[in-house]
């Protein structure tokens, strides 16, 4: 067994052939990928996924743990395969995602959380676009 279906077993997911392969393009190394993007770099190889299992299966590794998704507006979002905690660049123009450490930016005070909740986490994504000439 390879390390993408060892990968997915430890968390609990079935290493069917779409989703090994859905893991090969997002889980090697980290990257930040559309859904369309993730299907448009499948449709490269000779075995074909549909689209519905692309989205399901990404829904399956949100819901595992096995990559974050970043809504970034309304119709799109990004899904990131770093699980360490991190903040992100986004460039409005390119749509290119940049990874931000946790130490390379402080947040001095939080506001009052509404009652009866808690932190579950902060990500914060600083929106680019190049300079002006």
């Amino acid at each position: 067994m390879n390390e993408v279906s060892s990968l997915l077993e430890r968390h609990g997911i079935r290493p069917t052939q779409q989703r090994v392969k859905v893991a090969e393009v997002l889980l090697v190394a980290p990257v930040h990928l559309t859904a369309e993007q993730l299907l448009s770099t499948l449709r490269q190889f000779p075995s074909r996924v549909s689209k519905a299992t692309v989205y399901n299966t990404l829904k399956l590794f949100v819901d595992h743990g096995l990559v974050r998704q970043i809504h970034l507006d309304p119709e799109r979002c990004v899904y990131d395969s770093a699980m360490t905690p991190h903040h992100h660049f986004q460039n409005v123009e390119t749509g290119e995602m940049r990874d931000i450490r946790p130490d390379e930016l402080t947040l001095e005070r939080m506001p009052t959380l509404p009652p009866g909740t808690e932190i579950d986490g902060v990500e914060v994504v600083i929106r680019v676009r190049p300079q002006a000439s």
